[in-house]
């Protein structure tokens, strides 16, 4: 175990045209029976401009192997230097790509860094949505609404599936009961008890049942399901028909990645703590979870009235990031330094140990919905990247020292993710 007093601190899918699957072409004479027009008084959009749905699938530890740049003039996210044999050359993204959506969510609006964070915090799955570049340009100089022409490819009921957190009552257990669906074996629709758990949480009568407690359901056999469905709480994600048959037609996964957030427990915190005379108040220490070889950073020894306890933090406690770097897997000595680096103010994100448990089990980052977790960068210069991230101003000198610079420039950032 090593104990740290800081500064007297006691790939692999592909892509498709995002309507593309079945093919509807933009006739106005088809009227509302085409699925991809939308009667707006914008002008109408081509075939060629639809836009193009990429899914990226990395290994554990390997990056995705694009760059995402932005200039702060248009605000506009580009897909750069997309290297060879990587999950984003695998899944067609192309350089000059510009990013409209992450996982199902528009961008456009969005500061940088949140972007950036929203595309490391995916996990081992990525959606993008992208307009090729020429399309791009076409479709600004013609004034259309991009936003529309995402909702457009989508299709008119699409909404995203639901990520919800059930406990049982002693009464009503957990509010929804299990039905095979079309006589198809592995496809499952609840049915909730109006007012129960399920409903409170977000499930609705009628959802097709994805997932639960971190299995997809059609893999299930319907005693381990039953058996599942016996525990004291269980996690689901859930969809309505109409969103299913959207993602059905644009032949997309409905995974956890995309899900909105409805009920899930054990949040993190992020704590932004400014140094006191006898420094933070908490020890760091790397400790090894009993019964495992998996190594956890912990904050020990909270005092009382210090900056840390006013913060928010509690003894056990583990490190998740570091002024906005994903920290779990780095040595203990390196997050030490990034703390003292840090000079008096530092922002930590933590997470109880059973929370950090709850996210494992389930197999998603324990930061994929934690909203507070997009920091801004100040003009300062402050270290924003996450693990496989860098911004940059210079990228050809940062490469040549062998490090990735993390300096700003004024009007272009640069992400490698």
């Amino acid at each position: 175990m090593q104990t740290h007093t800081l500064d007297s601190m006691r790939s692999s899918t592909g892509c498709q045209d995002a309507g593309e699957f079945p093919r509807f072409t933009f006739n106005p004479k088809e009227g509302i029976d085409n699925p991809a027009l939308v009667i707006t008084d914008d002008p109408e959009p081509s075939p060629g401009l639809m836009p193009t749905l990429c899914q990226l699938k990395r290994l554990e530890g390997q990056s995705f192997g694009f760059y995402l740049r932005t200039d702060q003039n248009s605000q506009v996210f580009e897909i750069r230097d997309v290297e060879q044999w990587s999950p984003a050359e695998h899944s067609g993204l192309r350089d000059g790509d510009r990013v409209l959506e992450v996982n199902e969510e528009y961008v456009d609006t969005m500061d940088f860094y949140r972007v950036v964070r929203k595309i490391q915090l995916s996990g081992l799955h990525l959606f993008l949505l992208v307009l090729r570049r020429e399309a791009y340009e076409r479709a600004v100089s013609m004034g259309v609404d991009l936003q529309m022409l995402v909702k457009a490819s989508k299709g008119d009921h699409w909404s995203r599936p639901r990520m919800c957190h059930i406990c049982r009552h002693p009464d009503s257990g957990l509010g929804m009961t299990i039905m095979s669906g079309n006589g198809q074996r592995g496809q499952y629709r609840v049915s909730t008890v109006a007012d129960g758990p399920a409903e409170k949480a977000g499930v609705c009568t009628g959802d097709k049942l994805i997932w639960i407690n971190g299995a997809m359901v059609s893999m299930l056999t319907r005693a381990t399901l039953n058996k599942t469905m016996k525990k004291s709480s269980v996690t689901v994600l859930v969809i309505d028909s109409d969103s299913e048959f959207c993602y059905a037609r644009r032949k997309m996964p409905i995974l956890p990645v995309m899900a909105e957030n409805c009920s899930l427990p054990n949040t993190a915190k992020t704590m932004h703590l400014v140094k006191g005379c006898h420094g933070y108040g908490f020890l760091l220490r790397q400790e090894k979870v009993t019964g495992t070889r998996r190594i956890v950073h912990v904050l020990r020894e909270v005092d009382v009235g210090s900056p840390a306890e006013e913060a928010g933090m509690e003894d056990g406690d583990l490190l998740l990031a570091v002024n906005g770097e994903l920290v779990e897997s780095m040595e203990h000595e390196d997050i030490v330094k990034k703390i003292r680096e840090s000079g008096d103010n530092v922002i930590l994100t933590t997470i109880s140990m059973p929370g950090r448990d709850f996210y494992r089990e389930l197999g998603i980052p324990p930061l994929l919905f934690h909203e507070a977790y997009s920091l801004r960068c100040t003009d300062n210069q402050r270290e924003t990247p996450l693990r496989k991230t860098t911004v940059c101003q210079d990228r050809e000198e940062a490469e040549h020292s062998g490090t990735l610079s993390t300096q700003l420039s004024q009007r272009i950032h640069d992400a490698f993710l």
